[in-house]
């Protein structure tokens, strides 16, 4: 049997702080809260869920590997202003302004962007 995705692991500076932004960005919840380690996900069995673990060394460059976020309905621009409003920031990677999704950072800098619904994402 091929393995399986348990957990995607942030780096983080302030652990519960940062859970809790992505708890809310996402709607999840915190799963375990350990003195190196926050787990969030949608619930306690999702097959996968956000870990985020501690470092002492400041971000440096752009994340190589991010987060794509999309909405369902077409209020993307909505859930960006309240992404906004949790404290994420709007971030520049070298995009154009012609793409189609919204290059952010969450409270500790790393990028993640929104996407295009997804009902339009098809066709």
């Amino acid at each position: 049997m091929p393995v399986s995705l348990h957990h995607i692991v942030i780096d983080a500076h302030d652990l519960p702080r940062l859970a809790r932004f992505w708890a809310e960005v996402l709607g999840w919840k915190i799963l375990s809260e350990k003195e190196r380690e926050v787990v969030i996900g949608p619930e306690e069995t999702a097959p996968t869920g956000i870990c985020f673990m501690p470092v002492t060394d400041p971000k440096a460059v752009k994340n190589r590997l991010h987060l794509d976020l999309t909405t369902i309905a077409e209020d993307r621009d909505a859930e960006i202003e309240r992404l906004l409003a949790l404290g994420a920031r709007h971030a520049d990677v070298g995009q154009t302004g012609d793409e189609s999704w919204t290059v952010l950072a969450d409270i500790e800098g790393n990028e993640f962007c929104v996407v295009r619904p997804k009902a339009t994402l098809i066709g």
